[in-house]
């Protein structure tokens, strides 16, 4: 997740509930760039305030009466430089030298709800949620998935053990999913270029969000060359079509774009890149997003922090606007083995981008972002045997539905006899564990569901892949990380749900149906 791939414990959380007044929608629009002008009062100001601190990047989150105007001259006058505005959301991104910056625009209440840094360490010129390293395909097992592919089967969908556990395969023969419907990436970036993406990938809604402004020249949303190919994968986990090459995705007929967000060099995912991504999903049109990450660098945002609570704000802010413009989001639950329903949870990982401090927090009140947020459909992971995943988190009432996300413990009867998730990587194939794969099944079978019920609302679809997901009780057992089994002691059953598995494991053939 923001760490993305090996540790990154869950998915995203938070839950915020934003309700901004119609105020905001009208308020004035904002030049991206926002240097105080030379002679000016405010560039006066300015040159007073202090520089002496690190460079950091912040986000302002403006009150239902406060104008981006207003906004944006308090910037200056305590030493920010406007990066840009999101009128429709009233969030500011800024940057600053000034170590008492955040302080100075908290004490205008008259502007401003919350400020906060988005980082703890100074901005240079990612991570997710996998669990460990990719396993690269080899030629000897592509040959023997291929020589055992039946008619209507791509070479590699042998070993796609998670197509069959949610009914991807029999779904396909009905729908494949809608060209009008396009599920964006929220990641370190897709490879466009590959053979099993390409045809369906929507380069016009794709873009790179890292620093918080939108760019959407050619290639942009690629994954860096030194980068992660976390990004890539769930994208064929997705939409990979069915054209005689390599894997399938869960939804083959519906559009991908990539909309990157992580960091150079660290793939750590900060506030104002996310919140870039959730905004250019909205505008440009995507009905669903995926988002197997974090929201770096608090694993969990706890509100009574003035930093941390202005993060939730201004994502919070930045998901809701999307879902009022039609976008579903679907977010993994983390790989922490946590129950993000208990009591407390101790956090030892925050802050990932400098020194970590061991803390016990409230995950009703510290929210794993964006995971946790209202609206947000929580996803944990399961392997072959239908049991949760040893490393998947959970928690009753927490987690929405369940999916395949793979297990090396639970293996399954396929040629290759791999646990993990098949998927595209860079330059070929490659087998992944975590709830960054469970999530993308999810993000696939509500593209099919967006494809059968095209007026279908976020809400509303949320409510179907709840309802037509298949229940699953506590089990008796599970793995846990040495493949042991053990009492699965930690499952709770209430309402008919499970802190395992949510309302059940979603369903592909019921979505087409």
């Amino acid at each position: 997740m923001a760490h993305l791939g090996s540790a990154r414990r869950r998915a995203l959380a938070i839950p915020v509930g934003l309700a901004l007044t119609a105020s905001l929608a009208l308020l004035p629009s904002v030049s991206a760039s926002a240097a105080p002008l030379a002679g000016s009062a405010d560039a006066a100001t300015a040159s007073k305030a202090a520089t002496t601190g690190p460079k950091l990047s912040y986000v302002a989150n403006l009150n239902a009466y406060a104008t981006v105007k207003a906004a944006k001259k308090a910037v200056e006058r305590a030493g920010g430089t406007v990066v840009t505005a999101y009128e429709q959301i009233g969030v500011v991104v800024a940057h600053s030298q000034n170590p008492d910056f955040a302080k100075q625009l908290r004490a205008q209440r008259g502007l401003f709800v919350s400020v906060g840094a988005t980082r703890t360490a100074p901005m240079s010129a990612v991570q997710t949620t996998e669990e460990g390293a990719t396993q690269r395909l080899s030629e000897a097992d592509a040959a023997k998935a291929a020589a055992q592919a039946q008619e209507g089967q791509e070479p590699l969908e042998p070993n796609q053990w998670d197509l069959r556990t949610i009914k991807a395969d029999e779904a396909h023969k009905i729908n494949d999913g809608s060209r009008n419907v396009t599920v964006g990436i929220i990641d370190t970036g897709v490879d466009d270029t590959h053979p099993d993406l390409a045809p369906n990938f929507s380069k016009g809604q794709s873009a790179n969000c890292v620093g918080g402004v939108a760019d959407t020249t050619e290639g942009a949303w690629r994954p860096y060359a030194d980068g992660s190919d976390h990004g890539t994968h769930v994208a064929g986990t997705i939409g990979a079509p069915r054209n005689g090459v390599g894997i399938s995705g869960v939804a083959p007929g519906v559009k991908i774009a990539a909309i990157k967000v992580s960091e150079p060099g660290t793939s750590l995912f900060y506030t104002e890149a996310v919140v870039c991504g959730f905004m250019f999903a909205a505008e440009k049109g995507i009905e669903v997003t995926n988002n197997s990450y974090y929201v770096d660098p608090w694993l969990f945002n706890c509100k009574s922090d003035d930093d941390q609570k202005a993060l939730v704000e201004a994502i919070g802010r930045a998901t809701k606007y999307a879902e009022r413009k039609g976008t579903l989001h679907v977010a993994s639950a983390g790989n922490s083995n946590q129950d993000l329903a208990a009591a407390s949870l101790e956090d030892t990982t925050s802050p990932n981008d400098t020194t970590a401090v061991t803390r016990t927090i409230d995950p009703k009140v510290c929210l794993d972002l964006p995971t946790q947020l209202p609206g947000v459909v929580t996803v944990s992971a399961t392997g072959d045997k239908g049991l949760r995943s040893y490393y998947s988190s959970y928690g009753l009432g927490v987690v929405d539905v369940a999916a395949p996300g793979g297990d090396k413990w639970q293996v399954p009867a396929t040629p290759d006899a791999n646990g993990r998730v098949l998927s595209t990587v860079p330059g070929g194939y490659g087998y992944k564990q975590g709830t960054s794969m469970a999530a993308p099944h999810v993000a696939g079978v509500a593209a099919l569901l967006k494809s059968a019920h095209p007026s279908a609302t976020p809400s509303q679809l949320q409510a179907m892949l709840k309802a037509q997901s298949t229940k699953a009780a506590c089990p008796a057992q599970i793995y846990d990380a040495t493949g042991a089994l053990i009492n699965a002691t930690t499952c709770q059953a209430k309402w008919g749900q499970t802190g395992y598995y949510g309302h059940g494991v979603v369903d592909a053939l019921k979505a087409v149906k």
